[in-house]
């Protein structure tokens, strides 16, 4: 599997799925361009300690170009800016991954939306939705300039799961349901143009974030299932990474168009593992975890 001489864009690759994503596309060969909004000089709401300078560092590592380029992607001229530079630099754009979130702290679980603090709710939304609205208006015009671009909606939950199961509040259901439906209208207009769109969610990912709420490390997760057996299903960021990497690879990605996808789901068909050489796949479990007692939105998606 190569993608030498692809160009990708990442949107959202500071830290969880979208770095992995950016890593594994670099390992096959890309040169991917990293945004977000947290830089060494500049942290985001977050206050996290990771960078997308650390992403763009770890592409380049595992065999690619990474370059990265903060942007606020509610922004619209500093999208805009952004697929200019990538046009300027690269003249092409393949792969288009749209992962921006930034709701972690916003959510609140089992709140009526009578209850659930409003402000936090819409600016969910915004950054769940709108941010990947704008980003898909400016770079989908350069992408569909060359045959076989690809599209990658991120997400939580299959198309499947989601549809009978109420996600946290109406404000993290609306935002998760929305970006499906949003991969599978992108995929009617980009299959005139030989491109494809998919919606895609990890499992139950160990990201920074996650790890630490557990107070493990990558290195010792498994310690974690002490305390939560159902940990046993999760996965490194990597592994949904690979996936994105398969459909970049596959000259039939066509046959995916409009359809929600997962990383386990994925790996069944193209035959990648995890770091550890496992093949995780959460979606098929997270029923029987939620019936066994566990929250069935604790996949930790970021």
């Amino acid at each position: 599997m190569t993608l030498q001489g692809k160009v990708a864009l990442v949107a959202g690759g500071t830290r969880g799925a979208g770095r992995g994503i950016a890593i594994e596309l670099g390992a096959a060969g890309a040169t991917v361009y990293v945004t977000g909004r947290s830089t060494r000089a500049q942290q985001s709401e977050y206050a996290r300690p990771e960078t997308i300078e650390e992403t763009a560092e770890l592409v380049s590592a595992n065999g690619g170009k990474g370059i990265a380029v903060q942007v606020d992607h509610l922004v619209a001229d500093d999208v805009r800016k952004l697929v200019e530079r990538i046009r300027t630099e690269q003249g092409r754009l393949n792969i288009l991954v749209n992962d921006i979130w930034g709701g972690e702290k916003l959510f609140e679980w089992d709140k009526p939306v009578w209850d659930h603090n409003l402000d936090n709710g819409l600016r969910m939304l915004r950054l769940g939705i709108d941010t990947h609205l704008i980003t898909a208006h400016c770079a989908l015009p350069l992408l569909i300039e060359r045959p076989g671009g690809l599209l990658v909606e991120v997400t939580d939950g299959t198309a499947e799961y989601n549809a009978d199961h109420y996600r946290l509040s109406p404000f993290y259901d609306l935002a998760k349901v929305a970006v499906t439906r949003m991969a599978w209208a992108h995929a009617q207009d980009l299959a005139k143009h030989d491109a494809t769109s998919v919606s895609l969610t990890p499992g139950w990912l160990r990201s920074e974030m996650m790890l630490e709420a557990f107070g493990v490390s990558e290195g010792n997760w498994r310690d974690a299932t002490t305390e939560v057996p159902h940990f046993v299903i999760s996965e490194t960021p990597r592994f949904v990474g690979r996936a994105v990497a398969a459909l970049a690879a596959d000259p039939g990605r066509a046959r995916w168009n409009g359809q929600s996808l997962s990383s386990g789901g994925l790996a069944q068909v193209y035959g990648f593992t995890d770091l550890d050489g496992s093949r995780p796949d959460a979606w098929r479990y997270v029923p029987e975890v939620q019936d066994a007692g566990k929250p069935a939105d604790a996949t930790g998606y970021r």
